[in-house]
């Protein structure tokens, strides 16, 4: 009897390291040629991304011999996926709960289109998280959003991005969730314009083009001044995200104007601040291995 219980009490243990190793996802291989870094994961990721497919990413129009521009937007996809995974593969199996999601404003009426965008809504609990399926994020946001520029540009029907729109209706609603560590990543050149969404106030739009820039006055030195003096800047569209992060990739200024990238920086800093954004960054357009870093301590930062 005594040999009986000795067995049943290991046979108990075991059990019990078994079901405590389920809790863990693997976190120190390296798989898909990516690495998954040693992380703090305490927080629910909510991560979306809104994409500008205006004109900016026509190869033709704006030829960028390192990497076009649509093909960057894909890299920073990427990149923004891993660690999407890296967060989730640093958390017990019972901690699990985070999504990630794309959008495109106006809303595409492509079927096709709008299919490629709904898988690329992926949420993770514990009840569907595998390590297989965790794995796939990255796969599925190299892939299918390489698929969704090529149509855009094949399309050759570019309409603008109504990213002011998006920030003043769809924010709130669509990417900020109580209890989550929400953050917005904007993929766009910087500049905002949308054929439908066209107000001015005084000094203040809902649009930016290199065409209004010069317009302003703001492509000679002064510049600055007059835009605070005489407060320029976009209307503001929202100010209740204060429970949102937004980090703005792609920065892409007219080079002809060696004041463009200050100004852009200047509209979109004074436009976060007042929608009470307290956690954002803005950075220029480049290859997705400079990004790298960016976007990883933007997201998994401590």
């Amino acid at each position: 009897m005594k040999k009986y219980f000795q067995s049943l009490i290991l046979l108990m243990l075991l059990s019990f390291v078994m079901v405590s190793c389920k809790d863990y996802p693997k976190s120190d291989k390296i798989i898909h040629n990516h690495e998954f870094p040693k992380v703090s994961a305490n927080d629910n990721l909510n991560i979306s991304v809104l994409l500008d497919l205006s004109d900016r990413i026509n190869p033709e129009k704006y030829p960028a011999p390192a990497m076009e521009f649509y093909m960057r937007d894909v890299g920073y996809l990427k990149s923004i996926a891993e660690n999407f995974e890296a967060h989730i593969m640093n958390k017990r199996m019972i901690k699990i709960d985070d999504k990630i999601q794309v959008f495109i404003d106006p809303e595409p009426s492509d079927k096709n289109l709008n299919e490629k965008l709904s898988a690329l809504k992926i949420v993770f609990n514990k009840d569907v998280a595998t390590k297989k399926e965790i794995l796939e994020t990255c796969k599925k946001y190299d892939s299918i959003s390489t698929l969704i520029y090529e149509a855009a540009i094949k399309d050759d029907h570019y309409v603008g991005s109504d990213t002011w729109r998006f920030f003043k209706n769809k924010v709130n609603d669509y990417c900020i969730i109580d209890g989550y560590r929400n953050i917005l990543i904007v993929l766009t050149d910087g500049y905002i314009y949308h054929k439908g969404t066209k107000m001015k106030e005084r000094n203040r739009t809902t649009y930016l083009t290199p065409k209004d820039i010069k317009g302003f006055g703001f492509n000679k030195s002064g510049w600055k001044e007059k835009y605070e003096q005489q407060d320029f800047g976009f209307i503001t569209a929202n100010e209740n995200l204060s429970n949102i992060e937004v980090l703005v990739l792609g920065i892409n200024p007219d080079d002809k104007n060696p004041y463009e990238e200050d100004v852009i920086r200047a509209y979109w800093n004074k436009w976060l601040k007042e929608m009470n954004v307290k956690n954002f960054d803005i950075k220029q357009a480049d290859l997705p291995s400079n990004m790298e870093k960016v976007i990883r301590d933007f997201i998994l930062k401590e």
